[in-house]
């Protein structure tokens, strides 16, 4: 017999990524955010909303660190299958997760989760060895994750979470981390050269770069408490779309600056990693030299570039982005990276 419990009324349950703090419904804004329970159960279930004009979104289920489905989620309020038929005396640990990322370009973007259904109990969660916060563009969002090679629509679909240097890394470090990432944008501007699509601007927001009332009413563009969440490492892999953007160097170099000042001050414990190379080095000095200035300047030692391995012929997914081959190269040096410094 399923019970239906409300989020609030879950005791053990861990909520992924930037929220507006609600649990009443809990809303995704970012890729990778969502739920995570430990359920003993031979069933379980999940009620979410969903609505899109253009873009919809997509979700994975995760069970025992095993991608068990990926789908579309249709608009309106449904019910997701997290398992059953399973043998209800084993404890096993459920991910819900936002696939896709934030949409600026869609303001009826929404996912939100409402309930659980389930006949068994709610379990404790262990607590993550490490907290991580990564930041980036396409690349970090899962672009070219999903889809054959050599397919370049670009939709929802192509977006994946799961087979993602961010979520390897995290998953071998045993981590939980939040991500900030928007496809084609960068530390300055777009890879079209648009200024007012970079990151740092909204870096304070819970998910500032959406429009639309309906996203200001759920508190997208409310300050983001950074004491909820303070990460022991954070990865940042932004220049990419600024080395196709502009040839201004010197300005992408200050925005560099300003970024780490940025991030340090509202993470003053955190290492900081700026990571650069999955799609080519061109602007790499201009990288390197900004981060030098900067520990300079500010005296701060915790923050190091990491060259990150170039995607060869036959590891690239759909949109000419990296596929899993590269996200799994790139996860393994994070990972030493990491370790390297905080063990």
């Amino acid at each position: 017999m399923l019970k239906n419990y409300k989020i609030r009324e879950i005791s053990y349950l861990r909520v992924l990524g930037r929220t507006n703090g609600s649990l009443e419904p809990v809303t995704l804004f970012w890729t990778a955010s969502g739920i995570e329970m430990n359920i003993k159960a031979t069933e379980a279930w999940v009620t979410v909303r969903s609505d899109y004009e253009l873009f919809e979104p997509w979700a994975d289920v995760i069970v025992d660190g095993a991608m068990s489905q990926r789908l579309m989620v249709n608009k309106g309020e449904q019910k997701i299958c997290l398992f059953r038929n399973m043998e209800g005396d084993k404890i096993r640990n459920v991910k819900l997760l936002r696939d896709t990322p934030a949409f600026p370009t869609d303001e009826k973007t929404l996912f939100q989760i409402l309930g659980v259904q389930t006949d068994g109990e709610f379990c404790p969660l262990e607590e993550p060895k490490m907290r991580l916060e990564v930041i980036g563009d396409s690349i970090t969002s899962g672009e070219g994750g999903s889809g054959a090679g050599g397919e370049m629509t670009w939709n929802s679909f192509c977006f994946n979470c799961v087979d993602n240097y961010a979520y390897m890394a995290a998953k071998e470090l045993d981590a939980i981390y939040h991500c900030v990432s928007q496809s084609g944008w960068g530390v300055f501007c777009s890879w079209e050269g648009d200024e007012k699509q970079a990151i740092p601007p909204y870096y304070e927001q819970v998910c500032g770069l959406l429009n639309g009332e309906r996203n200001k009413e759920l508190g997208a563009f409310e300050k983001w408490d950074f004491q909820k969440f303070q990460p022991d490492v954070i990865v940042v892999n932004l220049g990419t779309n600024d080395g196709s953007g502009t040839k201004d160097m010197e300005k992408v170099g200050k925005a560099v600056e300003d970024f780490l000042k940025k991030l340090r001050d509202y993470n003053p414990e955190s290492y900081i990693l700026w990571c650069y190379g999955m799609l080519g080095i061109g602007i790499q000095p201009t990288l390197e030299n900004a981060i030098q200035n900067y520990k300079v300047k500010s005296g701060d030692e915790r923050v190091k570039f990491v060259k990150l391995p170039d995607t060869l012929e036959g590891e690239f997914g759909s949109r000419q982005h990296p596929g899993q081959k590269s996200h799994e190269k790139t996860a393994k040096v994070l990972v030493e990276e990491i370790r390297a410094i905080v063990g």
